[in-house]
């Protein structure tokens, strides 16, 4: 794999970290619980967006280990 698409990888393996740790923190349960997001957990979006809350855990778990590998390749340790 060239560097240049490893780096290209990292990227976008960062977005997916990033959208799923959103996915994670808006389906879950303790934090609809609070009083700002109250609201969330009675509409019909919520429901859709937490009957999939066990499947975003896996995508980070994959995602965050890639991306890790990807990056200590290329980049090295820094010590």
């Amino acid at each position: 794999m060239s560097p240049v698409l490893a780096l290209k990888l990292v990227f976008i393996l960062g977005l997916v970290n990033a959208v799923t740790l959103l996915a994670l923190f808006f389906s879950c349960r303790c934090i609809g619980a609070r009083t700002p997001f109250s609201r969330m957990i009675k509409a019909g979006a919520y429901a859709r967006l937490y009957k999939w809350h066990c499947y975003y855990w896996i995508i980070l778990g994959l995602s965050v280990s890639t991306h890790l590998i990807i990056a200590i390749w290329v980049l090295g340790l820094p010590f």
